[in-house]
Order: C-alpha cells, then structure tokens, then sequence
C-alpha cells in the first residue's frame, strides 16, 4: 500500500457529504464505480426541508443556485450554496459539494466535488474525485480514457498500481491548484496543496506540497 496515495493522505473526509462511500476502500479510485448507486440511496435520505428533489434521481439543495441554461442529468446531488453556472453540463453521477462552482460550459460526469471546490471555466471533470477548496484553472481537464483503451495504472517512481479501471481522470487532493490550460492525463493523482503550472500535461504521481513546473521538475513548496 502506497500511503500517499489514500484516501486518508488525500482527503479531509468531513469535507463531503460522500464521506460514507469511502469507508472500507484503500485508493480513492475505488470508489469511482460506486458513485452512482451511492447517490440514488443518499439521495432518497436527505432532509427534504433543505433538498429538493428535481426529476428522476437529482436533488438540490435549495440553498443551491442553479442557473435556467444548465443542464443536470441524474443521478446527481447538488450541494448547499453551490453554484451552478450558465450553460454548466452535469452528466450524471455527480456530487456537487457545499459551496462548489460549476462553472460556464463545464461538464461533469462521475465524479465527487468536495465542499469548496472550484470547476469555473471551460473545465471537462470525468471520473475523477476533487478534495476540499481544489482549484482547476480556465481550460484545464482530465482525460479519464487512455489512447489505447487498456485500463489505467497509477504510476509512481517506485512502482505501478493496477487499477482495474477504464475511465480514471485524476484524484486531486484537498487545496490544490491546477494552472490553466493543464491537461491531467489518465490516473493523475496530486498530493494535497500542491501547485502544478500553467499549460502542464500531467501524469503519475506528484507529491503533496509540491509545485509541478513540468514532467520531471517538480519541487517542493517552500
């Protein structure tokens, strides 16, 4: 077991109402092709005087602000004072966390924002798992499919995990930035409060409190 990797090293846990999905598994990863099944049952207990339930499978706080141009396709939940912006595409499995942006044009699809988050601009979230208050910059996606179509493997500079996954965009700690322009290539995975520059490709494995300034030059935060 790689510990930087975990969920634990990763994520602040009360930082999500999906907490409970990731109870009994190691590598965030793991609990990508349960998110939609884990929405249906959350979904149908969350106290109705603060959500609303909105077509099959969608609920939103009402403390949310969804914009009229959005689209959101369930199973989704949409969390307290989040923010859903013009022309923002949900395309299912998605949980949206308290106070998160969506922003103009972005499309999400299985994934899990924390509380904080900000997707605003321009942005692609596929199969992927964002920590409390990331940041991904104008322009800036995941790629969750590799070019061949093999199952991703997360790689380290000491070895390589099998994920037994298709689709895997990238688990992003809590508080990291991602520059504009940055595109997080198939099982990315940022340690918390690092930084990775603007117009990167990223792939593997950056350490937290790390600055990603290219493939091979990463530094330490000071």
């Amino acid at each position: 077991m790689r510990k930087e990797l975990t969920v634990q090293a990763l994520y602040t846990l009360e930082e999500t109402i999906a907490k409970d999905i990731f109870e009994g598994i190691t590598y965030p990863w793991e609990a990508l092709p349960k998110i939609g099944a884990f929405i249906k049952e959350l979904g149908e207990s969350l106290p109705k005087e603060e959500y609303e339930k909105r077509g099959e499978d969608v609920w939103i706080a009402k403390s949310a602000h969804v914009f009229p141009s959005a689209y959101i396709h369930g199973p989704a939940i949409i969390g307290k004072n989040a923010e859903i912006r013009h022309c923002a595409f949900i395309r299912g499995n998605a949980i949206v966390g308290e106070g998160a942006v969506v922003g103009n044009s972005t499309e999400l699809k299985n994934v899990i924002l924390f509380n904080k988050v900000q997707v605003p601009h321009y942005n692609y979230v596929g199969d992927s798992i964002l920590g409390y208050k990331a940041h991904m910059g104008a322009g800036s996606i995941t790629s969750n499919v590799k070019s061949d179509k093999k199952l991703v493997v997360v790689k380290t500079p000491e070895e390589q995990i099998e994920t037994g996954i298709k689709k895997f965009g990238a688990m992003l700690g809590d508080e990291v930035e991602v520059g504009c322009g940055t595109v997080l290539n198939p099982g990315s995975v940022v340690g918390a409060h690092s930084n990775i520059y603007p117009l990167s490709s990223v792939r593997g494995y950056v350490p937290a409190g790390s600055i990603y300034k290219k493939q091979g030059d990463i530094i330490e935060k000071q």
